[in-house]
């Protein structure tokens, strides 16, 4: 059965007595969530060993925006899942558009993160999703098939979240037609060795359209940016009607 899955990415945003002020008034307003729905939060490197011990006995888990592929070695500025697994983090977000975009992300990089997460035990947030040229180019399943397939080579997937973010949509403010996102999620499943693998939607989701969304048959859960850095949005999308 696929379970519900909300995370919060917080990109590069917040300090340490950030977060705790965040928690203070985030936690008391999960008393009355659904039994089922899995919270993430996935935070800056800085944040999470603040973020796990504030959480012992919450409904959140914690997880990290990357991972290297290595157990360890010369790569400076990077952290390994050994590192993050010490500190109970428990989910770590993979090959995000901005990862893709800005740090040379590949599919094959994608792939080796995503083995050595997994190896360590981590569960990993797979993104995937088409930039506006290529969708407007008819290329969207083109490009996201060839992310999978890349992607999940020796890849567990009864270890695996799968994110599907256009690209066009993320932090633009316009939103992926729900029923569009329903669809390209569909088509995701079908390429899936497990059918239960949780896909959640990404791309400026916000208090007001995440009732709709979440409302898809296809759509497992949400992938939430800047909706994810107050308490009152976040939690809000966590309750979801």
């Amino acid at each position: 059965m696929r379970k519900i899955v909300i995370a919060g990415n917080w990109k590069m945003f917040k300090t340490q007595a950030e977060t705790a002020e965040f928690l203070q008034g985030f936690l008391p307003q999960l008393e009355d969530t659904p039994e089922g729905r899995e919270i993430i939060l996935c935070v800056p490197f800085t944040d999470l060993a603040v973020l796990g011990q504030n959480l012992h006995g919450s409904r959140v888990r914690v997880g990290a925006q990357n991972v290297h592929w290595a157990e360890s070695g010369a790569y400076t500025g990077e952290i390994s899942a050994a590192m993050l697994t010490e500190i109970n983090v428990r989910y770590v977000i993979i090959g995000h558009s901005e990862r893709r975009e800005y740090f040379g992300e590949t599919n094959e990089t994608v792939n080796q993160r995503l083995r050595a997460a997994q190896a360590a035990g981590l569960t990993p947030i797979l993104c995937v999703g088409e930039s506006k040229q290529q969708r407007d180019a008819g290329d969207t399943e083109q490009v996201i098939f060839a992310q999978l397939k890349q992607g999940l080579a020796g890849v567990d997937q009864n270890n695996l979240i799968i994110a599907y973010e256009p690209i066009w949509a993320i932090g633009t403010g316009e939103t992926c037609a729900c029923e569009e996102a329903n669809r390209v999620i569909g088509l995701i499943r079908g390429k899936l060795h497990n059918a239960d693998v949780p896909i959640q939607y990404g791309g400026s989701v916000k208090p007001e359209n995440v009732d709709e969304i979440m409302a898809q048959p296809e759509i497992d859960g949400a992938l939430v940016g800047g909706a994810s850095l107050e308490p009152e949005s976040f939690a809000r999308l966590v309750n979801f009607k």
